[in-house]
C-alpha cells in the first residue's frame, strides 16, 4: 500500500477520506499545487466538497465507493482517525503513504498510549484498561485520582470523557455504567498543554513546526499561542520527542502532537497523536512559510519540505458555534484578521464553525482584546 519513492506531479488526483475542514484545507492546499481532488464523505456539499473536484458521497466504510476512489486517484489520504482500516486493507491498487498501522494506533486510545510507552519509549501519564465496575475499581488502584475515563475510540472533544476526582465520582459513575471498552488516564499536574506538528518527507527528511500553546475550554480547544512560551530546554524535549515518534511511525503526512508540559519540574509528557493535520497547527497557514496543510500534501506526493520559519509571533482561536456569525459582523473592523469560515450548513454549540488566526502582537493584543467583549 505505500511505494516510498513514488513522486506525484501536479495534474495527478489525490482522495482524500474524509470531507471536514481538515480536508478543506488539505484541498486548498493541493489545488493552489495544481493537483486534483476528489473527496469520499456522506454528508453532500461537506466543507472540502466546495472547494475540490468532485465528492463520492458514501459512507467511510462503503468497501465499493472506497474502491472507487481508489481507482480514480493516484494517492489516498484522510482527514480524521475513525476510517475503517479493514475497508483500506482491502482496496486494489491503492498507494496511501500514511499506510494502515498509523490508524491502527491511533484510533484507539489503548494502543496509542501502549505506543508511546513501550515502542517510542516516551514520558505518558499512566493508563488502564477497564471493561467493567470491578475493572474500575482495580484502575483506580493502579492508576490513582485524580483521573479521567474514556472511550477508546470515536470521542473527540470532550465526548466520551468523564472526570474522576474523587471516589464519590467513581461510585457515581458505576451506578451510571458507560458500558464498552474504556481506559483510565492518569490527571498529571501540568503548567501548559501544547502541541507540534511533524512529517518526514519521502527521503526522510523530518520537518517540525514550531510549538503552540494551547487553552482548552470545556475540552475544547479554544485559542493557541505561537511560539509556546516555554524554556528552551522544554522546547527541545518537544522536538526530541516528535522526532522519535516520527521515526518509529515511518511517518508521512502529517503527524500532530498533544503534550502536557511541566516548567517546574523540567517534565514532558505525550498527551495524544493526531494522524494528519491537527486543529492547533492551523496558524501554520498564515504564520509560516509552509502550512500544515502544504507540508502534509507535499509529504504525501514525494516533494521536499524546505526549513520551517515562524513569520511573527501568532494567536489562532477557535470559532464555536454562534461565535462565527458575531464574527463575520465583527470582520470589518479588525483588518488584521486572517478569517476561516469552514462553510458547515448548521450552526451547534460548541461546533468548529472556523477560525481566526492574527500575526503580530498589536493584532494579537486587539484580537483578545475583541473576545473578551463578546
Amino acid at each position: 500500500m505505500t511505494e516510498a519513492n513514488r513522486y506525484l506531479e501536479p495534474g495527478k488526483t489525490i482522495g482524500i477520506i474524509g470531507g471536514g475542514q481538515l480536508g478543506q484545507m488539505m484541498a486548498l492546499s493541493a489545488k493552489e499545487m495544481g493537483y486534483k481532488v476528489i473527496v469520499l464523505d456522506p454528508t453532500p456539499a461537506c466543507p472540502t466538497a466546495q472547494v475540490c473536484d468532485d465528492q463520492i458521497v458514501a459512507e467511510y466504510d462503503d468497501q465499493k465507493a472506497l474502491q472507487e476512489l481508489a481507482d480514480r486517484s493516484d494517492v489516498l489520504t484522510y482527514e480524521f482517525e475513525n476510517v475503517s482500516q479493514e475497508a483500506l486493507k482491502d482496496l486494489k491498487d491503492a498507494y496511501v503513504p500514511q499506510g494502515v498501522r498509523l490508524l491502527e494506533i491511533t484510533s484507539n486510545r489503548l494502543a496509542e498510549k501502549a505506543f508511546i510507552r513501550d515502542e517510542a519509549q516516551v514520558p505518558v501519564a499512566k493508563f488502564a484498561r477497564v471493561e467493567s465496575p470491578a475493572d474500575l475499581d482495580q484502575a483506580v488502584t493502579e492508576v490513582g485520582l485524580p483521573g479521567i475515563l474514556k472511550t477508546v475510540s470515536g470521542g473527540y472533544d470532550g465526548h466520551g470523557q468523564f472526570d474522576l476526582n474523587t471516589a464519590a465520582d467513581v461510585e457515581k459513575l458505576k451506578a451510571n455504567w458507560p458500558g464498552g471498552v474504556l481506559i483510565l488516564e492518569q490527571k498529571i499536574a501540568f503548567t501548559k498543554e501544547v502541541s507540534v506538528m511533524v512529517t518526514r518527507t519521502k527521503q526522510g527528511q523530518l520537518v517540525t513546526w514550531p510549538i503552540s500553546e494551547n487553552v482548552h475550554q470545556n475540552h475544547i480547544l479554544k485559542t493557541c499561542m505561537i511560539p509556546a512560551a516555554i524554556t528552551k530546554d522544554l522546547d527541545s524535549q518537544v522536538h526530541e520527542i516528535a522526532k522519535t515518534i516520527a521515526d518509529k511511525l515511518d511517518l508521512r503526512g502529517v503527524l500532530g502532537i498533544e503534550l502536557f508540559v511541566d516548567q517546574d519540574s523540567n517534565q514532558v509528557w505525550v498527551n495524544e497523536l493526531a494522524p494528519r493535520p491537527h486543529n492547533s497547527g492551523h496558524y501554520t497557514i498564515e504564520a509560516c512559510n509552509i502550512s500544515q496543510f502544504e507540508g502534509h500534501i507535499r509529504s504525501i506526493v514525494g516533494l521536499p519540505i524546505p526549513e520551517i520559519k515562524l513569520h511573527d509571533r501568532a494567536m489562532m482561536v477557535n470559532l464555536l458555534g454562534d461565535e462565527l456569525l458575531k464574527a463575520r459582523q465583527a470582520f470589518p473592523d479588525h483588518a488584521d484578521w486572517h478569517f476561516h469560515d469552514y462553510g458547515k450548513a448548521a450552526v451547534k454549540p460548541g461546533r468548529k464553525m472556523g477560525h481566526l488566526t492574527v500575526v503580530g502582537q498589536p493584532a494579537i493584543e486587539d484580537l483578545s482584546t475583541y473576545f473578551q467583549t463578546i
